[in-house]
């Protein structure tokens, strides 16, 4: 099937009805996601990081802010390079548009890897981690978040949720969805199939995180305790497999 994930956000209306929810009050990218990733990332000053699925960089923006010394995009969709250009204004960093698949990785060019939601729209997985492998410098690591295997199982052939129960759990491969007024497609992974490519392109894997709620990440009480029903979102750390490891 020939669809990337980031054409979804180049129908006008699918990128600015995103924008919006992006701005909503205890979005689950902040509240969940986000402090999550930034634990596992750590100090990134002195860092040189690549970000594969940038959006619209706000993020990329902030790790400069943080000290990071160069930081490059990767994104797909027009209408995210545009913001991310502007988030990027009068820093050091840079954009580029292209498919994490298809890019070409410079050879240990970069100290961090970093995707935040985006490998979950990629057919091949294995590939897309050997490049990640190749384009970190020895010492250096990947660390990436997804969409959680029981959400993306239970995305129903329709695209229709009709339950949160989990289905076909081992059955994996694209899944519709109906989100925002548009169709995406996300591959539906086991951890367990994530952790066995990660070991597979080399990478020795050093945390595994779930997005379990933080009381004071929230301001209702409501909104606490509905996100401790079920995980949103999967975390992997790995570094660079080393002999003497």
């Amino acid at each position: 099937m020939n669809y990337h994930g980031s054409d979804f956000y180049d129908r006008d209306e699918n990128f600015a009805r995103y924008m919006e929810r992006r701005q909503a009050e205890e979005n689950a990218n902040d509240t969940l996601e986000k402090p999550v990733f930034q634990e596992l990332l750590g100090s990134v000053a002195g860092l040189r990081i690549l970000d594969v699925g940038c959006g619209d960089a706000s993020y990329g923006r902030e790790l400069l802010d943080r000290g990071c010394t160069a930081y490059l995009g990767l994104e797909g969709s027009g209408n995210m390079v545009s913001a991310a250009q502007k988030s990027l204004e009068g820093a050091n960093g840079n954009v580029v548009r292209a498919w994490m698949e298809e890019w070409e990785y410079p050879h240990e060019a970069f100290d961090r890897v970093i995707s935040r939601l985006a490998i979950h729209y990629v057919a091949d997985l294995d590939r897309l981690l050997h490049n990640f492998f190749q384009t970190l410098t020895p010492e250096g690591k990947l660390v990436f978040s997804v969409e959680h295997p029981v959400i993306t199982s239970t995305l129903q052939p329709s695209g229709i949720r009709t339950s949160w129960v989990v289905d076909n759990y081992f059955t994996e491969g694209y899944r519709e969805q109906q989100w925002m007024g548009g169709t995406v497609y996300k591959y539906h992974r086991s951890i367990e199939t994530y952790f066995l490519a990660l070991q597979k392109a080399g990478f020795v894997v050093e945390h595994v995180r779930e997005s379990k709620p933080i009381r004071a990440n929230f301001r209702q009480e409501e909104t606490y305790q509905r996100r401790l029903r079920i995980p949103l979102f999967l975390f992997f750390s790995a570094k660079k497999r080393r002999e003497r490891d």
